[in-house]
């Protein structure tokens, strides 16, 4: 058994203890703990009311509201932790300028409604997007509109496809699954980047500190 079967056994036992609400339950779970994978709970929460144990509406509104709930708790996560200690822990990172922390704000300055909003339908940052909303004391309403609509598409998308898929749900994770290894894929490397400039700067910094 792999872990996502797992994983599914786990979702359909809430779904079947719950119902619709379990689905939400699963799903604001998921937003707290990335490692649980929405492209098995949402497409299983298709097939489950495709299988009539739900209804299809109850199952794209709880999915939704699961989605909105636990962004919003990683939203009071940010907000809590605040930009002052946000650059506190920066300070002590060995690689992290405040300049870096200054960038973000800015770019989220700029760009912080578009980022939530696609930002839920990105694999890995769907759930890490609410922080730095939090930190940086988006508007609430404006950051729960736009979660909820992204939120809404994106389960929509699943639960539909696991709906219309019937016994055939799990062909969404296996498809899914490659975009998700892509955008790892590319986090990673960015990280990388990212570090072999930091180090490539302190060895220029000490260079030039010795001349």
């Amino acid at each position: 058994m792999t872990s996502n079967d797992g994983i599914a056994g786990w979702a359909t036992g809430l779904m079947e203890t719950l119902g619709a609400p379990g689905a939400g339950l699963a799903i604001a779970l998921e937003n707290l703990f990335p490692p649980l994978p929405s492209e098995v709970i949402l497409p299983l929460a298709g097939f489950t009311a495709g299988q009539g144990r739900m209804g299809l509406v109850e199952a794209l509104v709880w999915t939704t509201a699961g989605s909105v709930v636990g962004a919003l708790a990683l939203y009071l996560v940010g907000a809590l932790l605040g930009r002052d200690r946000v650059v506190a822990i920066a300070r002590r990172l060995p690689l992290i300028k405040i300049s870096d922390i200054e960038k973000t704000e800015a770019f989220f300055a700029k760009h912080g409604v578009k980022t939530v909003f696609f930002g839920r339908m990105i694999p890995i940052f769907r759930s890490m997007i609410s922080i730095p909303a939090g930190v940086e004391r988006m508007p609430i309403w404006v950051f729960l509109l736009f979660t909820t609509l992204g939120s809404a598409i994106w389960n929509t998308i699943f639960v539909m496809a696991g709906y219309y898929l019937g016994e055939n749900w799990q062909l969404v994770e296996g498809y899914v699954g490659i975009g998700t290894n892509v955008v790892i894929g590319i986090v990673v490397l960015a990280v990388l980047v990212f570090v072999g400039v930091r180090l490539t700067e302190r060895r220029k910094g000490r260079h030039a500190g010795r001349s």
